[in-house]
């Protein structure tokens, strides 16, 4: 029971950023540097299971990625502040749409094309959605990488592969172990 409490408590402390104590009447700001304590959010993130390579689906076409199908094609660089963090991060990478326009999905969509949106998922079963015109450089001014290296190496515990988006106030959707997209259409 006391496990549970923690566990919640843990959960709460990580979406409200303070620190919740039981027997007290008022959150206090989460410590910072005390490893273990409610609201680390390192101590509170499992190990993803181990990545796949990618598949992305739209329709009926698909394209299986691997870390080193995908380390041959043009890279772009970005540099993101990661809210959690506290810290610039610069990550290479395939822009989404260079691997989504290989299986026809729009560049510069219009009209009912707008509908489109995707699906991010990583090996822990963690997902996001994006609509297409989050994705598309002709629409919107961020830019969405699926990364292989972080500050110059591959990255290691959140990779092989990581959605990351630039222009996102953090990291909420930002997604490690890349394994699946899902491009679907809204009704």
């Amino acid at each position: 029971m006391r496990m549970r409490i923690w566990a919640a408590l843990a959960l709460l402390s990580f979406l409200t950023g303070t620190r919740c104590v039981p027997g007290r009447s008022q959150a206090q700001p989460a410590p910072t540097g005390q490893m273990g304590a409610p609201g680390d959010m390192d101590a509170m993130r499992k190990p993803a299971p181990p990545a796949r390579p990618l598949k992305i689906t739209y329709g009926d076409q698909s394209a299986v990625w691997t870390a080193a199908a995908l380390a041959a094609l043009p890279h772009a660089t970005v540099t993101v502040y990661n809210e959690h963090t506290k810290a610039n991060e610069t990550y290479a990478g395939v822009p989404l749409i260079d691997l989504l326009t290989k299986l026809g999905v729009p560049a510069k969509p219009h009209g009912k094309e707008f509908r489109i949106y995707l699906v991010a998922v990583g090996s822990d079963g963690y997902e996001v959605v994006y609509s297409l015109g989050e994705i598309c450089p002709d629409v919107h001014d961020a830019t969405v990488l699926v990364a292989d290296s972080e500050d110059g190496k591959p990255i290691a515990a959140d990779g092989p592969l990581k959605m990351v988006a630039t222009g996102e106030k953090r990291p909420a959707r930002w997604v490690r172990n890349l394994v699946a997209i899902r491009v679907l259409t809204a009704e």
